[in-house]
């Protein structure tokens, strides 16, 4: 079975949720930087060096930090990008602060997550529960607990997309992207602005 990122598609996003087009002014929690090169981020943090590693080679500029503290200005950047980043973070409202500390005043939040009702969401859980090492501290959340999140933190949602229904194990071909904001889905990407 493939890993989940390799069943989704980045650039397929792209138009639908219109992300912001910015030169080389984006922020990006990065992990091996496969979104964020399809993205054109220019910059990428990670806690752990080896992701790091992998991103540099895709001409991004990386910086080993965490989302809960962010080595950036006030200010600084049109478009933060988090995919497949607040099930890993110890913090999800603190990194949720810093990306609205960091982004400009009319900047975009731009958020990819497994929903936990999804099935891939309890394939994921279930590989957590069962001693997987890279799921063993992540925390996946519904649809609504991002909403809720989301609101808390001064975020406005504008555009809301999901992918990703066939089961895990089962995918035959990547899906185009649907409107909405789908429990079900294995993949929702949202941006979202500061309220």
């Amino acid at each position: 079975m493939k890993p989940l990122q390799e069943n989704i598609e980045p650039k397929k996003w792209e138009k639908m949720i219109e992300i912001k087009q910015v030169q080389r002014v984006d922020a990006t929690v990065v992990g091996p930087g496969r979104f964020a090169e399809a993205l054109g981020s220019g910059f990428g943090i990670d806690p752990a060096f080896a992701p790091l590693e992998i991103a540099g080679t895709r001409n991004i500029r990386v910086c080993q930090a965490i989302g809960e503290a962010l080595p950036f200005g006030d200010s600084t950047y049109a478009r933060v990008s988090l995919f497949f980043t607040l099930c890993f973070v110890q913090n999800p409202a603190a990194v949720l602060s810093e990306a609205s500390r960091v982004l400009q005043e009319e900047g975009q939040l731009v958020l990819g997550f497994v929903p936990a009702t999804s099935q891939w969401g309890m394939n994921l859980q279930q590989k957590k529960e069962n001693g997987h090492p890279f799921y063993e501290h992540a925390r996946f959340f519904t649809v609504e607990e991002v909403k809720t999140l989301l609101t808390e933190q001064g975020f406005l949602l504008k555009t809301t997309l999901s992918s990703l229904y066939q089961a895990p194990g089962e995918v035959a071909q990547m899906e185009a992207p649907q409107p909405g904001m789908d429990k079900d889905a294995g993949f929702v990407v949202l941006a979202a602005t500061k309220a």
